[in-house]
């Protein structure tokens, strides 16, 4: 059994959807960010950048006591090498699909993140940096589109950890001022992958946590700003 701490984000979206293609029994342990519930000792403890996702698998492979991971691509990491799935065994093929995680974890969620943030929630506009960030959120949807252009999935034939991380950050496209006609390639992998079955079962969990936004005018102040006298 895997505990999930979660939230209805981008990066929440990714374990689930991972979860549920891999069919490993978890618990939904939701951590409303919005309310500041992240802020609590009891997860911190687990999560120590207060940020979600974060597991506990009650159950490691080295039968000790439960394993607690935070940061959404180690946990990814950690649970296809725990069940064997969605992870190349070969060299290569593992290289393709740690560098597209790598790459969306470095590039494509801080840049749509910023996105997100500038246009739809500083108190006043800032042109400079919303021209930055939607221009940078632009050219990593043409890099995505360009490497989908003749293979089924981003790191080749085969569905990955790499897929389940990059598609979240692409549902919010219209949010982001991009629109998926103009990536041609990447708008066949996004229709592929919102089609799967676990995919549809992973958003549904979603929907029975919450189907309000997590940015409202009172979750600013508790989202935003925050320094390390945060942590105490």
């Amino acid at each position: 059994m895997i505990d999930l701490y979660y939230w209805t984000t981008p990066n929440g979206h990714k374990v689930t959807m991972f979860l549920e293609e891999a069919g490993i029994p978890y618990k939904l342990i939701p951590v409303h960010i919005g309310k500041g519930e992240q802020f609590k000792p009891e997860f911190l403890a687990i999560a120590p950048n207060n940020r979600i996702p974060a597991i506990v698998d009650q159950a490691p492979e080295d039968g000790g006591a439960p394993l607690s991971l935070f940061e959404s691509g180690a946990i990814l990491q950690y649970l296809a090498e725990k069940s064997g799935q969605f992870l190349p065994d070969d060299v290569r093929g593992r290289a393709e699909v740690m560098q597209w995680l790598f790459w969306q974890m470095g590039g494509l969620g801080p840049m749509a993140g910023q996105n997100h943030h500038f246009v739809q929630y500083a108190p006043e506009p800032i042109d400079y940096a919303i021209t930055r960030y939607v221009n940078e959120t632009n050219r990593l949807y043409g890099v995505l589109n360009k490497r989908l252009a003749d293979r089924a999935f981003v790191a080749g034939d085969s569905y990955s950890i790499a897929d389940m991380a990059i598609y979240p950050w692409i549902v919010p496209h219209e949010r982001q001022r991009q629109k998926l006609e103009d990536f041609p390639h990447l708008a066949r992998w996004f229709a592929a992958i919102a089609a799967r079955p676990a995919t549809v079962r992973a958003y549904a969990r979603a929907a029975e946590i919450n189907v309000q936004p997590t940015v409202s005018g009172d979750a600013k102040s508790v989202l935003f700003g925050q320094t390390a006298k945060t942590l105490g």
